[in-house]
């Protein structure tokens, strides 16, 4: 946690179940919340993204529940990609209660480039490069 967090939200009464625990499917949104962030902190954002005719659909998730998140709880939440090829990025999470920065939730998403036909494409360059530049490893040649 030497960087400091791509995105932080409070966890509302409607992300709860009836313990006041956050639903557990409610941890995707907020990777996705850290993931867009992630792209506008670098002066991007995913609807230019789409405007050029490219989509990126989560093809694999893994989460792993480590100590729960409650109503009204502040979440820090940290990301980085960790590995890209032309037409696939993963990404990396971890969830953190901001008052004691007790690791709650972590886990990884894979993403696969579409275009509108829904086929596969190549990441626009300028993407490839930001991948690279946040020392995500480049397993294009594997």
């Amino acid at each position: 946690m030497d960087a400091p967090p791509t995105a932080s939200l409070r966890v509302i009464y409607g992300d709860t179940d009836q313990m006041g625990v956050v639903y557990y499917a409610n941890y995707l949104r907020y990777f996705e919340v850290a993931r867009n962030e992630w792209l506008r902190a670098r002066g991007h954002d995913y609807r230019s993204f789409e405007a050029e005719g490219r989509f990126i659909p989560v093809v694999e998730v893994q989460v792993r529940y480590r100590s729960p998140a409650r109503y009204d709880d502040l979440l820090d939440i940290y990301t980085r990609p960790i590995e890209f090829r032309n037409g696939s990025v993963r990404f990396s999470y971890a969830l953190h209660r901001q008052s004691d920065q007790t690791l709650l939730t972590e886990g990884q998403t894979l993403h696969a480039c579409i275009g509108r036909d829904g086929r596969p494409t190549r990441f626009p360059e300028w993407l490839l490069e930001l991948l690279a530049k946040d020392g995500a490893r480049d397993a294009r040649s594997e």
